[in-house]
């Protein structure tokens, strides 16, 4: 006469909590959908197969290092003249007479429109393509794949223009000796110049994804950050009333001269209140972006 053995059957609760386990062990949070490093992975993976990004990515590469080049040539120039020509001699000690530390970084400003934009479309273009349906179905709770996407190009955007403005201020160091002026990579004012500049670009890059969350469009968001970086200071500029003056300082593309001088610039914020206005521009939009990107339907 046989007999059956029969193994116990785990109960349901045990069941949860070992897949609550196993949830847990991947290293993501409680909630639903895949963890943060999974989908930091994910977000890394459509930003680096995009030939789009990789065309913006190595635009701006060319911009900084050719603009470094461009500068270093015009800059050479500018001195050659003023050992002759009295009126470009006194236009060259007005300007302080060092002006090879800044060119390194003279490509900034179309380097930060560059990548602002390119912010812009990696957010907007999942709602365009129909993508975010796909992206929010995996990660209910959306914000870990807007924070991860967000890490992803604010860090791309930081390494790309250190890197960049690094190779400007090698390709330069031949220019401008050749009329003989010295460019020292290594000095703190050149080494303050390439890790704010850089910040700075990587604080763009967060704005413009800002931008684009918020938005939902490309081309408007786009045109909002050429309006806010470039439209907006030449219009405050040329509006007459202290108001403008006044409020021409708090605009995100006017913080980086008060963080870079070596000694404060009249009529400019403090580094301090550089740094905290500069902070606030990407702050504010960044959790705009992502509390209604949780309240809206895609």
């Amino acid at each position: 006469m046989s007999s059956t053995i029969l193994e116990p059957t785990p109960s349901r609760r045990g069941a949860h909590a070992g897949a609550r386990t196993e949830r847990s062990g991947n290293g993501s949070s409680l909630g639903p959908g895949p963890g943060f490093l999974r989908v930091l992975n994910s977000e890394f993976i459509k930003f680096r197969t995009l030939l789009s990004t990789l065309i913006l990515l190595g635009s701006t590469v060319l911009v900084l290092v050719g603009f470094g080049a461009l500068s270093a040539w015009g800059t050479g120039q500018f001195a050659e003249a003023a050992t002759t020509d009295p009126e470009a001699a006194a236009a060259f000690a007005s300007q302080g007479g060092d002006l090879a530390v800044s060119v390194p970084t003279s490509g900034i400003a179309f380097a930060q429109l560059i990548l602002g934009s390119l912010g812009v479309l990696l957010m907007s273009a999942e709602f365009t393509t129909g993508m975010a349906r796909s992206t929010f179905a995996a990660v209910p709770r959306r914000t870990p794949a807007f924070f991860a996407k967000l890490l992803v190009v604010v860090v791309t955007a930081f390494v790309l223009t250190a890197v960049s403005v690094f190779l400007a201020g090698l390709v330069s160091l031949p220019i401008l000796a050749s009329y003989e002026l010295k460019l020292d990579l290594a000095s703190s004012q050149s080494v303050k110049l390439w890790l704010v500049s850089s910040l700075y670009v990587a604080a763009v890059a967060a704005i413009g994804m800002s931008l684009g969350a918020l938005l939902r469009n490309s081309a408007g968001g786009i045109m909002s950050l050429v309006g806010l970086f470039f439209v907006a200071p030449i219009a405050f500029q040329l509006i007459p009333g202290d108001f403008f003056v006044e409020a021409r300082k708090y605009l995100p593309g006017n913080t980086v001269e008060p963080l870079t001088a070596v000694e404060h610039v009249p009529d400019t914020l403090e580094a301090w209140q550089a740094a905290l206005v500069l902070g606030a521009w990407v702050v504010i939009p960044v959790v705009l972006a992502a509390v209604l990107l949780k309240k809206r339907d895609v």
